[in-house]
């Protein structure tokens, strides 16, 4: 039995943190992916998701209401730290930051193995 993706009605860290990255990441430079009009220069060498550096963050490819169902603009061309933020840490653990922004309590003791696409299998 599979659970739902959480992220799928969550968009909590969308709307939480600051998304910054590599500007390499940026479409304007070669092998880049992440579109370059959606985000904005923080320092030389940081780039971050437009909407994130402001308060109250909320980036501008979150599509949604927060807590109901969200997705994201973007989706497959979004930055390294979106692809590296998930549910549970690659080691099986849970991402506390995740859940704390749930505000949902981690299983105790349970590690979940990965899956081939980088998303979570039970």
């Amino acid at each position: 039995m599979s659970e739902e993706n959480p992220c799928l009605t969550c968009g909590a860290c969308c709307a939480y943190f600051r998304v910054s990255f590599y500007w390499g990441e940026s479409n304007e430079t070669p092998g880049g992916f992440v579109p370059a009009e959606l985000t904005e220069q923080v320092h030389q060498h940081l780039l971050c998701m437009k909407g994130t550096n402001s308060h109250p963050p909320r980036c501008v490819a979150l599509r949604g209401e927060v807590g109901k169902l969200v997705s994201c603009a973007i989706y497959e061309q979004r930055p390294t730290p979106c692809r590296e933020f998930n549910e549970y840490e690659l080691d099986g653990s849970p991402n506390m930051r995740c859940f704390k922004l749930r505000g949902v309590i981690p299983p105790r003791n349970e590690l979940r193995e990965r899956s081939n696409d980088g998303g979570v299998a039970r």
